[in-house]
């Protein structure tokens, strides 16, 4: 089953989507390039991404982590840093910020 992600995943991807394996939602920061924040997203089953700190910039991202602070306050069930939106919205966001 394949997932076009509209120029979010090809060649020299801004969002790089990492694999997300159990183990109580810890990430080692060697899985996190320098200039990367890893974020997870979804309702049901949580997704790691990778996205650039740059997007920290950004008044859209800026909405998102208001929101994320709104809803989890500083603790935030996954162990990193949880974004309350769906895939498909986050993805959709995203592929505007790469557009600025």
């Amino acid at each position: 089953m394949g997932i076009q992600l509209r120029g979010i995943l090809h060649g020299k991807s801004i969002i790089r989507r990492s694999i997300f394996r159990g183990g109580g939602g810890t990430s080692k920061i060697a899985d996190v390039p320098k200039g990367y924040l890893p974020v997870y997203v979804g309702e049901a089953q949580k997704k790691r991404f990778l996205v650039p700190v740059s997007y920290l910039n950004q008044h859209l991202f800026q909405d998102l982590l208001n929101k994320a602070e709104e809803e989890f306050g500083y603790s935030h069930p996954m162990g990193g840093l949880t974004l309350p939106c769906r895939e498909d919205d986050f993805l959709e966001l995203t592929s505007r910020l790469i557009e600025l």
